[in-house]
């Protein structure tokens, strides 16, 4: 192969940049020369990884284009979706900025011509500003197969019309499953004929797709085989399986150094888990974005006093004792620890003491239990983690339900009760079902280690991307 060049360019937003990273890490060990690109304050979330990777021989470098929170209606040093406001025209506006970032983006291909833009699905207008240079552009996602499928055939055969209302189960068609959902599952754009600035943007990211050089998929083949030929054989997509994209960290350091500086240092975090039995501890994340009212955040509380087991509960606000019930931190202190911020979590779900995980079903935080083998308490809040939440606890039946029933965009409003919490919290930790999940998650983490082992399905399907770029 000739020494390739690849640029990578996510979407601003740790969900999609921690993965690029990832991405990025495993094609430089290939000898790829990978550059990812991103805009100023972004910058401090790659750079320790990249001097790391940098130091063991790998090249791989950061390209900024320039940004401007202020001049796109953003509050001052907004560049990132996480720190986007809560109010409703935030968003939109924090997308429409993205849009912006088109010529800075064909400037930078223009200059240094690289063999291939790895771009993510949320900048379609990507397709057309490689092309104009003659570069491929891939689509990265960031989802599962199963999840991409489904999608797919939801919106081809729309079954969620021929339901009278937002709790009646209704069947996705023609899948290699009986996928069973509910239409308040759905985010408003799958499940109303709406003419929304999101709604354009998904129909231009389908578009994109379909004339990109074709689609890398965080995933690997033994998780989802009927779903990785489904999207290759039935869909007629070009996709590559080169996951999971997180096992490319092999070291602590590598392993702590994702995302934002964590909020506690992992040696302590380690030694916390070090004084725990094996299997004991439940670990609960919602990931970067969902963020929940103070009632919810009592329920939650509640059921983790209530189910008796100890735990770690990452709270993506600054620390805020008044969100949590009176006296439950002094209470919960020698079983229970809280982690305000940011947190080290493969480390975290690496630990042997970690004997279930509570999640909000991002596809990272599957795959990084899946890589664990960690069973888990499914809660779903927005983006594709409902159809995950199907694929966790009905397809491969590493998990079980915690009660969140209702898509929102970053805030639930449908309380999940303590006495679900602290029931969902006993079945993943202890008995014949969790006994049953944690060894079909063993037998997972098993074929996720040997994918990425020379010979295995992505070391295999990453050489042959490789190779077909090489040939261009």
């Amino acid at each position: 192969m000739k020494n390739l060049s690849i640029f990578f360019f996510p979407l601003l937003a740790h969900g999609h940049m921690i993965p690029t990273l990832d991405l990025a890490k495993l094609f430089s060990s290939k000898g790829v020369k990978s550059t990812i690109i991103t805009t100023p304050r972004n910058v401090r979330h790659f750079e320790k990884a990249i001097d790391r990777a940098v130091q063991l021989g790998q090249e791989i470098s950061i390209k900024v284009i320039p940004f401007s929170a202020k001049e796109n209606g953003l509050p001052e040093n907004c560049e990132c979706a996480d720190e986007v406001p809560f109010e409703d025209d935030m968003m939109p506006k924090f997308f429409c900025a993205m849009s912006k970032l088109q010529p800075e983006l064909e400037r930078i291909l223009d200059e240094f011509r690289p063999d291939c833009l790895v771009a993510d699905m949320f900048f379609p207008w990507a397709t057309d500003s490689a092309a104009k240079f003659g570069i491929p552009r891939l689509v990265f996602h960031g989802m599962s197969f199963f999840s991409l499928c489904a999608i797919h055939c939801l919106t081809i055969h729309k079954p969620h019309g021929n339901v009278v209302s937002e709790t009646e189960p209704f069947v996705i068609p023609t899948l290699p499953h009986e996928v069973k959902m509910m239409k308040m599952q759905l985010a408003d754009h799958h499940k109303e004929e709406s003419d929304t600035e999101f709604s354009r943007l998904i129909e231009r990211v389908k578009e994109s797709e379909l004339v990109s050089y074709g689609v890398i998929v965080n995933s690997f083949y033994e998780l989802e085989p009927d779903y990785a030929d489904y999207f290759r054989r039935v869909l007629k997509r070009r996709a590559w399986h080169v996951g999971p994209v997180s096992l490319c960290n092999r070291e602590i350091q590598d392993k702590a150094n994702r995302g934002k500086e964590s909020s506690i240092d992992k040696h302590e975090c380690l030694k916390w888990l070090n004084l725990k039995k094996p299997k004991s501890v439940i670990y609960i994340s919602f990931g970067s974005v969902a963020e929940f009212s103070k009632s919810q955040m009592i329920e939650i509380a509640a059921g983790l006093e209530d189910s008796g087991h100890s735990f770690i509960w990452v709270v993506r606000q600054e620390k805020n004792d008044e969100l949590l019930p009176a006296g439950f931190e002094n209470r919960v202190k020698e079983r229970g620890l809280i982690i305000w911020g940011w947190a080290p979590q493969v480390l975290i779900l690496e630990h042997e003491s970690i004997g279930g995980f509570l999640t909000h079903c991002g596809w990272n935080s599957i795959q990084e239990a899946i890589c664990a083998g960690v069973p888990m308490v499914t809660w779903p809040v927005s983006a594709e983690q409902f159809f995950n939440e199907v694929m966790v606890k009905d397809i491969l039946k590493i998990g079980v339900e915690g009660g969140s029933k209702r898509w929102t965009f970053r805030t639930p409003v449908e309380e999940v009760k303590r006495e679900m919490i602290a029931g969902a919290v006993k079945r993943v930790m202890k008995g014949e079902i969790a006994e049953g999940m944690r060894e079909r998650m063993i037998a997972l983490k098993k074929k996720a280690m040997m994918a990425v082992e020379e010979g295995g399905s992505s070391y295999t399907d990453l050489d042959d991307l490789l190779h077909q770029l090489s040939d261009k």
